[in-house]
């Protein structure tokens, strides 16, 4: 059955019931009015318009309609309900469905007692009994979800033995601001869940409501790269953060929010990606994606350099390769602002990234023997400067 089926189902099947619930509500409707207006029942001399077959008529008219415009309101609004609950459970993961199904099931069995001892008080036993159904379904949900082995049934569940569905990735308030994480989900590089916790979202609007016009800037770039991301591909938001410290500083927060579901931080943070080490939790961290991205250098190679700047030593020049790797040449500071041909001696890996070490390549045809002069190689050929 199709959702608009069911919409038109249920609003009629209430419709339905609306009417015949105002139909059958005339005679109560008039002993209430009797027992609230005795005085005009009452009169022995004057015949009661409350008992007068038109009256009647009319307000069993006048039931009859309200009741099946309650049951069209009625059916607009638990459609909806039902609608919103459907995402929910579509969004929601194996484990969860599974835990539902197997909580509700039980807190409606272990209901079924007390609903029979509380018929016995009318009217009052039946909110009785539904708070108690309500409050026995959910402690049953809670106690399926906190079984850790449920977790190794999900692959038998699945249907592929051996097989775990791919962890949830945790953004950081970082990795969302730096915004390559959006570039990188659209790849498909990225599977499973992707979660943003609801204190880092708040994070991010502190920092976009900041006086500081720099960090006002990248709290809303953040929040625009979180509605581009949401509206690419679904991002689940706030589902877990009952089950850490509001009072914990947000990176502890996102440590042991992913220990507890057993999900993986998605960061940029060097110290952050310590800490979780430290703490036994999995990191994606996007510099060492980009680092490992990086075209390999070996020494040997010769390639065309843009000298920008002079370096930290004398007689150095410093370029950059287009994906911002530093290449540090020998002898390049007379060369600032000009294009030369280098040959690669080395190549350092750092914490930040990569560093290439190069010297200058004879130009024009010359060529000269090398010699060594202060542990460094250098040409004796004069190298003349290109105008």
């Amino acid at each position: 059955m199709s959702a608009r089926s069911f919409r038109w189902t249920l609003t009629l099947l209430l419709v339905v019931l609306g009417l015949a619930v105002g139909y059958q509500a005339t005679p109560w409707f008039v002993e209430t009015l009797k027992r609230l207006l005795p005085e005009v029942a009452n009169q022995p001399d004057t015949p009661s318009i409350l008992d007068d077959r038109r009256f009647l008529a009319t307000v069993r008219l006048a039931l009859t309609v309200v009741g099946g415009l309650v049951g069209v309101i009625l059916g607009s609004e638990i459609f909806h309900f039902v609608l919103n609950v459907q995402k929910q459970i579509e969004s929601a993961s194996t484990r969860e469905k599974i835990a539902l199904t197997v909580g509700g099931t039980f807190g409606v069995l272990l209901s079924v007692p007390f609903a029979v001892l509380f018929a016995r008080y009318g009217a009052i036993g039946i909110p009785l009994t539904l708070v108690l159904v309500i409050t026995f379904v959910y402690l049953s949900t809670v106690a399926v979800l906190s079984m850790k082995e449920l977790r190794v049934m999900l692959p038998a569940v699945e249907g592929k033995e051996g097989v775990e569905e791919p962890r949830i990735k945790i953004l950081d308030t970082n990795v969302i601001i730096d915004g390559r994480i959006a570039d990188i989900c659209r790849t498909g590089f990225i599977e499973g869940t992707i979660y943003v916790p609801g204190f880092v979202i708040d994070e991010l609007q502190h920092i976009a409501d900041s006086s500081d016009s720099l960090r006002r800037a990248r709290g809303r770039r953040g929040l625009d790269i979180l509605n581009q991301m949401q509206k690419e591909r679904h991002l689940e938001v706030r589902t877990y953060d009952d089950r850490v410290d509001p009072n914990e500083p947000v990176d502890k927060r996102l440590v042991s929010l992913a220990r507890s579901i057993n999900g993986v931080i998605v960061t940029n943070d060097f110290n952050l990606n310590k800490v979780a080490e430290l703490e036994g939790v999995p990191v994606l961290n996007v510099n060492e994606l980009a680092n490992a991205l990086k075209p390999v250098v070996l020494p040997g190679e010769e390639m065309r350099v843009h000298i920008i700047k002079e370096g930290n030593q004398p007689n150095q020049g410093v370029g950059y390769m287009d994906d911002g790797t530093m290449i540090v040449v020998e002898g390049g500071r007379e060369y600032i602002g000009q294009d030369v041909d280098v040959m690669v001696t080395s190549v350092l890996q750092t914490v930040a990234g990569k560093m290439i070490f190069a010297s200058l390549k004879a130009q024009d045809g010359e060529t000269g023997e090398w010699t060594e002069a202060s542990s460094l190689r250098m040409p004796t050929a004069r190298l003349r400067r290109r105008r």
